[in-house]
């Protein structure tokens, strides 16, 4: 979360775990973002401690407005589910958590350090001064931590407990949903972030997959969405699921050759995976943060596909003009023109997801109003059977 200005609790964590990117497997979903503002002095834990309680103690440290090198008065601390994010008044630290999941392994320093890395190298991607660098959290042999200096020497120098993304924040009141939520971006905002993206995926290298793998990997996705939105625990209809999933099913057969050429025409790409508008800041050049470091197959995926997302997410919120915009502009960058066919499918798909992650939220005993992803959840799944019906008659 690298966002700035706005009330602490209109902060928001990019949770790059809160959204499936490609036709892969999905990750498990985030608990709702905790936040918590902190002011004051900085205290330090002693090595035992600090050894003996492991994330608490560095979270507890990187809380305090005294533990970092530059200056600020506050520090607004976020927890998503996969990581802690600590707010300073200018820059940001993200700090991932020990996890070690089916599709992820951040359980030792050394594995957090690479995705802290590749966080850094994939996000530079599309984002110009944003993501600054990746620092150590070391220990002294005092047993006090600190932000910066390195490892030690036969005991003579600080340890390495763990490293941190270091980011600038980006102004809260420019991320295209809290523009979209209050006046809405106007046109030209819009097509500066498809330009960007569209000459990103066009510069970019292809990634071969054939046609039949490349259905097959939705038919997968799709599947299991049904069987989870099914199960009576997320209150779903059970009629309504089964319909719609099974009408994803049938567009999918029945416009097999117009995904599949997607592949074939060598349109797959290594995207940015979680494109939402929480994730789009409107600067004079559009900047995109939070993509899915932790998976390159759930980066890989059509340009069509993740523009959809982000025109679904976009009508989503109140701008249900940003559709148009979107495909229009993308198609005069690139000369790529989907069918609204393809379009529809891909967003039906996508909200299939969300409703799925929105379900899942209920499996977190954490969550403290279940009733708004039940909601949530039932509102994807209206959005899914309606954009699959908008594909049209086979």
């Amino acid at each position: 979360m690298i966002q700035q200005s706005g009330s602490p609790q209109r902060e928001r964590a990019g949770a790059a775990q809160d959204s499936h990117g490609s036709n892969g497997p999905l990750p498990i979903p985030p608990a709702t973002p905790r936040v918590i503002d902190v002011a004051g002095g900085v205290t330090t834990k002693p090595a035992a401690d600090v050894r003996a309680s492991g994330l608490a103690a560095k979270v507890a440290f990187l809380s305090q407005p005294g533990a970092y090198p530059e200056p600020t008065a506050r520090v607004v601390r976020v927890e998503t589910h996969m990581s802690w994010v600590f707010l300073l008044d200018a820059n940001a630290y993200k700090l991932k958590k020990p996890a070690r999941l089916p599709y992820l392994d951040f359980g030792t320093v050394a594995l957090r350090k690479f995705f802290c890395d590749e966080e850094l190298r994939l996000n530079r991607r599309l984002s110009d001064g944003v993501y600054l660098d990746v620092v150590p959290l070391t220990m002294g042999a005092d047993g006090g931590l600190r932000v910066g200096g390195g490892p030690g020497i036969d005991g003579s120098g600080d340890d390495v407990v763990d490293w941190l993304v270091h980011m600038r924040r980006l102004p809260a009141e420019r991320m295209l949903d809290r523009v979209i939520a209050g006046h809405g971006p106007g046109d030209p905002d819009l097509r500066r972030v498809v330009e960007r993206l569209a000459r990103f995926y066009r510069a970019g290298p292809t990634v071969p997959t054939t046609p039949d793998d490349y259905r097959a990997r939705f038919a997968a996705a799709i599947r299991q969405s049904r069987s989870e939105l099914a199960k009576p625990r997320y209150g779903l209809a059970a009629a309504d699921v089964e319909a719609t999933f099974d009408r994803q099913l049938a567009a999918l057969k029945c416009h097999a050759a117009l995904v599949g050429e997607r592949a074939a025409a060598g349109r797959v790409v290594e995207g940015h995976g979680d494109l939402r508008p929480e994730h789009v800041c409107l600067e004079a050049r559009p900047q995109f943060i939070d993509c899915l470091e932790f998976s390159r197959d759930l980066r890989v995926l059509d340009p069509v596909d993740e523009l959809g997302f982000l025109a679904l997410e976009c009508e989503r919120l109140g701008a249900r003009w940003a559709r148009e915009c979107i495909f229009r502009t993308y198609t005069e960058v690139t000369g790529d023109a989907p069918a609204d066919a393809l379009v529809a499918f891909y967003q039906s798909y996508r909200a299939g997801i969300r409703a799925r992650i929105a379900a899942w939220h209920l499996d977190d005993d954490s969550v403290q109003d279940p009733a708004k992803w039940i909601t949530r959840a039932g509102e994807y799944l209206r959005l899914a059977r309606a954009r699959v019906d908008a594909c049209g008659p086979c």
